[in-house]
């Protein structure tokens, strides 16, 4: 039985969430648990805590193995970016972009 949980405009660049990602795809949950909590940049805290969701999903659909179950499909998709301005010389200004994403993962029993 699927269980699914995405997570929506989070303020991290997509193209680094994907190479997160990407290391945790055909996982099984506890493996890809340990692999996110070890690395240390900031996208791997977020999708930790909702492939953590995701289990607890599965928990309420009443999935017999919890242990079994892998991570089946992750995405990430891009979001809309915050648009700042930031004051330059001679009264100008530069635009600066913060991306957003969203992450959606499907966890399945083998």
């Amino acid at each position: 039985m699927e269980a699914k949980a995405k997570l929506r405009y989070v303020r991290m660049s997509p193209q680094k969430a994907r190479l997160i990602v990407d290391m945790i795809r055909g996982k099984n949950v506890q493996d890809a648990l340990n692999i996110l909590r070890f690395s240390p940049q900031k996208p791997a805290g977020i999708v930790a805590e909702l492939v953590k969701s995701a289990v607890a999903n599965a928990e309420q659909k009443g999935v017999s193995d919890v242990d079994a179950m892998y991570v089946k499909a992750i995405t990430v998709d891009q979001g809309p970016a915050l648009k700042r301005f930031i004051p330059r010389a001679q009264g100008r200004a530069s635009k600066i972009r913060k991306p957003t994403s969203h992450v959606q993962v499907v966890l399945d029993e083998k």
